[in-house]
């Protein structure tokens, strides 16, 4: 990465850790804004460019709001034990990252999502920034860096953990001793079942 993405990506993780003034007053803007919003721009160029983002045709960003805290399902409307009722020690074994990923694809299903980056937080709300890609613009798909996107084996890539949030959450990022059951997939070696 060139030194200066280096040094926006530094100095935007020391605002962060300082909650400097800059935070504080972009964190009341966005609060403010609905859970989905379009941008012209990144708002963290440098980590952006880490994941793939170029500034040209065929590229959007979006930023996406959700929720923190713990994550419950709704009490069944059923009378049963409340061991039974499948409320407790619940989650939904994805990261709020993948998730977000999800609800911006399925708002717009003619594009396809890239990757995405965490760009802020506060006692209520989590934000993410998410790089989708357009298959049918011309500039895309007669680029050979981004045209494998176009092929249709990567629709959906974000709903089947294809993305690098995906993976996370699926833990194909560990490696060796301990990662044995994890590949092709959980459910495909048979610890569900269990």
């Amino acid at each position: 990465m060139p030194n200066a993405y280096r040094h926006m990506s530094d100095t935007w993780v020391e605002e962060q850790k300082e909650r400097s003034e800059i935070v504080r007053s972009r964190l009341l803007v966005w609060r403010k804004l609905s859970s989905m919003v379009k941008l012209e721009r990144p708002t963290r160029l440098g980590r952006a460019r880490e994941l793939g983002y170029k500034a040209k045709q065929g590229y959007v960003m979006v930023r996406i709001r959700t929720g923190r805290g713990p994550r419950e399902k709704p009490l069944p409307h059923g009378g049963r034990k409340p061991r039974s009722a499948g409320i407790n020690r619940y989650t939904p074994q994805k990261s709020r990252q993948w998730i977000a990923e999800e609800r911006v694809a399925k708002k717009y299903p003619n594009l396809r999502v890239l990757n995405s980056y965490w760009v802020g937080e506060d006692h209520k709300w989590i934000w993410h920034e998410v790089i989708l890609v357009d298959p049918s613009h011309p500039v895309i798909y007669n680029d050979p860096n981004i045209n494998w996107i176009c092929n249709p084996t990567h629709k959906g890539r974000d709903s089947r953990g294809l993305t690098a949030a995906g993976k996370r959450s699926r833990g194909l990022y560990n490696k060796g001793r301990g990662a044995e059951h994890i590949r092709p997939s959980i459910g495909a070696k048979g610890n569900l079942a269990k």
